[in-house]
């Protein structure tokens, strides 16, 4: 045979394979354009008891049609980056899981958030080993997830549907669209599903509240009178009076203020009310929490900028001190300042002078300064993470904003305020509270404060179909049993912080300066207890 004649027979067969290959996928897509119909059609008139078994019936015809796996439904919430699928439907064959958990991939993540598919023809193709040792664990060689328009909902919410397959394969473009036609078809059969049951739901709380007796006690509005001369502060409790009388001390000086407390119990509160209560409230508070700014922006935040002083400085900014010239400026979460910014801090409470960056021209400031902080700053001196001098500069006069389990007496008070403020709002008429209610409100432990208190508050008035409240109290947070060791209730809270982080340890908002330790000890200490990832 001459070269021309291999050449001719080497084309020939290329052409061949080739005409094979779109003739396959031709093949395919009418398939799975009959198949698309077939299940919209199936979810036609079925009642919302039935939606589950017709949502896995229709992932199993897909992947039957397709050849592939596996396939999935997702729905990821605040606080559950990792959730357990919904619906899936494996093949029998198959050696993925019937349960695999999201695997939050960024790239697959932010496509699906931005309402794209991803799609991904060979597990080579991620860049992280662990997404790799998860599909590998998980036999997937290749797979491709949709947005399920559900709720509509992105960000701290996401509903997708993965379909996953143990060779590598081509995801044809026409056949993405397709299998996003029938994703989205099964995505309003279980919004409409879900509706249904929250309806449901509704008439079964409407219903209990108009069974409610008629003789039931129920408590009318008694407000509590302010203290320290502040609206603000409302309180029939010893230990809020003694702290107001505090307040009201101390507000007409210029004295440094270091108000202490746990999360949510009304530090900020309080911090205003000094500002009020002092010369200076003909101008604004000026406020700045210094665990929200990243450490890295936060000296230019507070000391302000000159033009050009660091890369992207393109004008001339004041920071937050000089916003607060003959003010009061209120610095929340101060044990979360960096070293370096703690130092400069120190200077302005010796000197009351400050510089911008990239300036050695100094101003000279007028500033009340209150802080405020919910950590134990004794023991971060001993750790070396809080700077003693600073310490002393800021405790000048302390505050102690006692919890909301030391103030149950306040509650009624707080619940009548916190229901005006909501119902003004949603326009609605509250004129009583159930006597029941009251009494479960009064004996919660409200491991967050008044905070979590108002956010209750806020859920009930929402939900009142009437004048009449009825106010369910939160879930209590699952907790281990009494006989655990102290070993264990460490590793579990270890634990509990890193799944809230996304296994993350190091960096701001990381575990470990969220549990308040040094990254290498964490690490010493998860090491030691054992506490390893584990893929679902």
């Amino acid at each position: 045979m001459n070269a021309t004649a291999a050449f001719s027979s080497d084309d020939s067969t290329g052409r061949l394979e080739s005409d094979a290959r779109l003739a396959a996928v031709a093949e395919e897509q009418v398939t799975l354009e009959r198949l698309v119909t077939d299940i919209a059609a199936g979810f036609m008139g079925i009642s919302a008891d039935a939606v589950d078994g017709t949502v896995s019936s229709s992932l199993r015809r897909i992947v039957e049609a397709l050849g592939l796996d596996g396939a999935f439904v997702w729905r990821r919430t605040a606080g559950l980056d990792r959730p357990p699928p919904t619906h899936s439907w494996v093949r029998t064959s198959s050696r993925s899981p019937r349960t695999a958990h999201f695997v939050p991939v960024p790239w697959v993540t932010a496509r699906l958030e931005a309402g794209e598919f991803a799609c991904i023809g060979h597990v080579e193709e991620l860049t992280d080993p662990i997404d790799q040792d998860a599909y590998r664990q998980w036999g997937w060689a290749a797979t491709a997830a949709l947005p399920m328009p559900v709720d509509g909902a992105a960000g701290d919410r996401l509903s997708a549907v993965a379909f996953t397959s143990s060779t590598a394969r081509q995801w044809a473009p026409a056949v993405m669209e397709l299998l996003r036609s029938a994703v989205s078809v099964i995505g309003q059969a279980i919004a409409a599903k879900e509706a249904i049951e929250e309806l449901r739901k509704v008439l079964a709380e409407v219903g209990r509240l108009r069974g409610r007796p008629r003789d039931e006690p129920a408590i009318r509005r008694q407000p509590a009178g302010p203290v320290a001369k502040s609206p603000l502060i409302t309180s029939k409790s010893p230990v809020v009076q003694q702290a107001a009388a505090q307040v009201q001390l101390v507000a007409p000086t210029p004295a440094t203020v270091l108000l202490l407390g746990e999360t949510g119990s009304g530090k900020e509160v309080f911090a205003q009310a000094i500002h009020d209560l002092s010369p200076r409230h003909h101008r604004p508070m000026i406020k700045v929490n210094c665990a929200a700014i990243p450490s890295e922006l936060i000296e230019s935040e507070l000391f302000g900028r000159e033009r050009g002083a660091y890369t992207g400085a393109l004008e001339r900014q004041i920071g937050r001190f000089e916003c607060a010239h003959e003010s009061t400026l209120f610095l929340d979460e101060i044990a979360e300042l960096p070293s370096a910014v703690q130092v400069k801090l120190l200077r302005v409470l010796q000197e009351r002078v400050i510089e911008r960056l990239g300036s050695t021209q100094p101003i000279r400031l007028n500033v009340r300064i209150i802080a405020a902080t919910n950590r134990n700053l004794e023991a971060a001196l001993e750790e070396k993470r809080f700077r003693e001098d600073l310490y002393y500069r800021l405790n000048v006069f302390p505050v102690v904003v006692p919890p909301l389990r030391d103030r149950r007496e306040d509650i009624p008070g707080l619940v009548w305020t916190f229901v005006d403020e909501f119902a003004n709002s949603f326009g609605k008429s509250i004129e009583s509270i159930s006597s029941e209610s009251m009494r479960a409100l009064q004996s919660h432990s409200w491991p967050g404060n008044v905070r979590e208190l108002r956010n209750v508050i806020e859920r009930a008035v929402i939900l009142a179909t009437g004048r009449h409240l009825e106010i369910p109290l939160p879930k209590a947070s699952p907790c281990l049993s009494v006989g655990s060791n102290l070993l264990d209730l460490e590793a579990a809270h270890i634990r509990s912080v890193l799944d809230s982080t996304n296994w993350r340890v190091r960096g701001t908002g990381g575990a470990a300066q969220r549990l308040g330790l040094k990254p290498t000890t964490l690490e010493s200490r998860m090491a030691k207890l054992g506490i390893t990832r584990k893929i679902a």
